[in-house]
């Protein structure tokens, strides 16, 4: 009798009943075809038959977790446009009637269409006087530090926070050429504010998207289509500030631009947009904006004044008066004074305003402060921009539906044909220039394009372009508007808005020409993913990017420039780091140590936003929980429902349903680990096999 020692091949893992036969070679199977195939006798040297009868050996616990099924290679992309499905009736499947019917139904809906777009501009123009009257002082006395501004940083963190407070560059643009105009500011000192500017006039859109966040998809697309026009301007300003500083090109070049074209003053600028909707917002507010001004000229008496504009219509009379003067070297000239024996008298012009008719706005005789004003329209305003924000995308995707749909994808979003379709981009460069000098604003430019973009009907690459003619319209408004500025101002304001002009020029020569260099639409796709899965974080990107940064760093630069670079340069050379390890973990892996190829070497707090997730989520639960009142729940569940209807946290409908991979373990029956085998003379050989047990594995193990 002789043993011999071999291994069976590997069976598959299925869930079967306990089956000894099928781990023993050569025994009786119940599939005789099968049975035939696997009995193979052997001899050895003596010519005795012998019999494989082979256990298989145990298997490992990983190999137990059936590895998930292999994704097609038609992956469905996250940033490809949704195709709005038609649900009605078919218009070849209507009645007279029904034809008749849908065609009123479709002129209502493009009429309600339009009502809701002009609230929703006329919104963000109360925003931003709304947000004007909170911060506009604040923000003017920004401006009267004249030894802080000669810090480059320093100044564009401050064009960001006064942009940011009044929601508007042109205001903050007007600030700089007053004091440029005053000699209170160099122009090589108000190029980083005007910068500073151009980045804090893309928080509007940034707002608009956060109405979105009630669906993941639609979210995703609205919030990297905002934020495309914040990384451009970052990206821009980190490559244009140190050039400005260390060369002073755009001074330079807008200085002669300047001198070689005699400019003069000419007629106000078009304001197509303000004819329409200035007469509904004069009759909510109307501010008199040289206060701000006055403020940030170091004017002691413009802090005691109103933002509110009072008076709308004043007459002004200059007469002559006697008046007196301490002694004779006061007078303006010998021939108009003279003397009584105890005072010196001359003629003087004296400036005597007559107040003739009052405004009509809502709160011209409120005799509220500011802020307080403020805050009434900065939470009435973003009601109501919230609420059409909600009605536009309905209707959007209502009128956007079927063939319709598909003809506005195609037209907006494809490309010429080759070889020319390099020229598609500069083409939507230009129409986002002619369409923002239309609307006189870039702001409301791209916040009308935001909910395009959400629900589909737009491209991130489409939009990318848009964007930066948005960039290049509003600087053009800009120059039409220094170029009505009179005589004195008109060197200094045409010099800013050249500055600004050129700015965003060299901006789009950065970064859209070579697709490889257009890296804004990488970065906001980026954004976009993660806001969409964890929601809070568009939240937490806008407080830290808009408000956080530029406070730190414009608080550091009143402490000097020592304490700057000593906080700031650890600080960047930590941020360049990470990115450096980012990219050879993701290209080339095998050049860094085993334990840099990833971050797991770090806390996971520090390189995970699940365990922050799973915190600010306890705190909101624990807060929605504990409302204080019946009025707080019902402002929620109202604020909610404009906000996100499909997802409520108030009503208990909106908590996540993360989809969470089952992990499908199969244990087979576990044989013996030596497989004997038996000689088996005069006859067929019989196996004596234990029964087999079925161990289950726990879930700790297996992962």
């Amino acid at each position: 009798m002789a043993f011999r020692a071999t291994m069976a091949p590997w069976p598959e893992l299925e869930n079967a009943q306990h089956n000894p036969n099928k781990y023993i070679e050569g025994a009786t199977s119940q599939q005789p075809a099968t049975a035939i195939k696997d009995k193979e006798p052997d001899k050895n040297d003596t010519g005795t038959s012998i019999t494989k009868i082979g256990l298989l050996p145990s298997h490992s616990t990983v190999t137990l977790i059936e590895e998930p099924p292999e994704k097609p290679d038609t992956e469905e992309d996250p940033w490809d446009l949704p195709e709005l499905k038609h649900k009605g009736t078919k218009w070849s499947e209507r009645d007279t009637k029904g034809k008749v019917l849908c065609i009123f139904r479709g002129i209502g809906k493009f009429i309600l269409l339009l009502g809701f777009l002009y609230l929703f501009v006329c919104s963000l123009d109360v925003l931003s006087s709304a947000f004007q009257l909170v911060g506009g002082k604040v923000a003017g006395q920004f401006f009267s530090n004249n030894s802080i501004m000669s810090n480059p940083v320093a100044g564009l963190m401050i064009g960001v926070l006064v942009t940011v407070m009044v929601q508007s560059s042109s205001t903050s643009t007007s600030i700089i050429v007053s004091m440029v105009a005053s000699s209170l500011l160099t122009v090589r000192a108000a190029i980083p504010i005007v910068m500073g500017a151009n980045i804090g006039t893309s928080i509007t859109n940034t707002l608009v998207a956060l109405m979105q966040a009630g669906d993941r998809n639609m979210f995703r697309r609205a919030f990297a289509g905002a934020t495309i026009h914040d990384f451009f301007n970052w990206l821009s300003v980190l490559v244009l500030l140190p050039m400005e500083v260390a060369t002073g090109y755009l001074e330079v070049l807008t200085n002669l631009v300047v001198e070689s074209f005699h400019f003069r003053s000419g007629e106000d600028a078009p304001e197509l947009l303000k004819v329409i909707t200035d007469p509904f917002t004069k009759q909510i507010i109307l501010l008199d904006k040289k206060v701000i001004n006055q403020v940030a000229m170091s004017d002691t008496a413009a802090h005691n004044k109103s933002l509110i504009k009072i008076w709308c219509k004043t007459l002004t009379n200059v007469t002559q008066m006697n008046v007196t003067i301490p002694s004779a070297a006061n007078c303006t000239s010998p021939s108009l004074c003279w003397t009584d024996g105890l005072h010196t008298w001359t003629i003087k012009n004296m400036t005597q305003r007559e107040n003739i008719a009052k405004c009509q706005h809502l709160f011209v005789n409120s005799n509220l402060p500011d802020p307080f004003v403020g805050l009434i329209l900065l939470m009435t305003s973003l009601l109501v921009l919230c609420g059409c924000l909600v009605m536009i995308v309905k209707l959007l995707g209502s009128v956007l539906q079927g063939q319709l749909s598909v003809v506005i994808k195609k037209t907006i979003n494809t490309d010429f044909p080759f070889p020319f379709s390099w020229l598609t981009g500069y083409l939507a460069i230009l129409v986002g220039a002619g369409m923002t000098f239309i609307v006189q604003s870039s702001s409301v430019f791209t916040s009308t394009m935001t909910p395009l973009i959400g629900i589909g009907v737009i491209t991130i690459e489409r939009a990318y372009p848009l964007t930066l003619g948005a960039n290049i319209g509003t600087t053009t408004t800009a120059i039409m508007a220094a170029l009505a500025s009179p005589g004195n101002t008109l060197r200094s304001s045409l010099q800013i808005a050249l500055c600004h002009f050129f700015f965003n020029i060299t901006g789009i020569i950065l970064w859209y020409p070579i697709p490889f260099t257009r890296l804004p639409i990488r970065l906001a796709k980026g954004l976009g993913t993660i806001s969409a899965k964890y929601r809070w974080f568009a939240v937490f990107y806008l407080v830290l990017l808009f408000f956080l940064t530029p406070l730190t760093v414009f608080g550091l630069s009143l402490a000097g420039w020592p304490v700057l670079v000593g906080v700031g340069v650890p600080i960047v050379l930590v941020i360049l780091l990470v990115v450096v390890l980012r990219l050879l973990q993701s290209r080339c892996p095998r050049v860094l140590p085993k334990m840099l190829q990833n971050w797991n070497f770090l806390p996971l707090w520090l390189h995970s936003l699940k365990p922050w997730d799973y915190l600010i989520s306890s705190l909101t639960s624990c807060c929605l929980r504990r409302c204080c009142c019946v009025c707080c729940r019902v402002c929620c569940r109202v604020c909610c429902w404009l906000c996100c209807p499909k997802c409520c946290r108030c009503s208990k409908c909106c908590q996540d349903k993360e989809e969470v991979q089952d992990i499908h373990i199969q244990v087979p029956e576990a044989p013996d680990h030596v497989a004997m085998v038996r000689e088996a003379q005069n006859g067929a050989p019989k196996a004596q096999v234990d029964a087999l047990d079925t161990h289950p594995i726990s879930s700790s193990t297996s992962l």
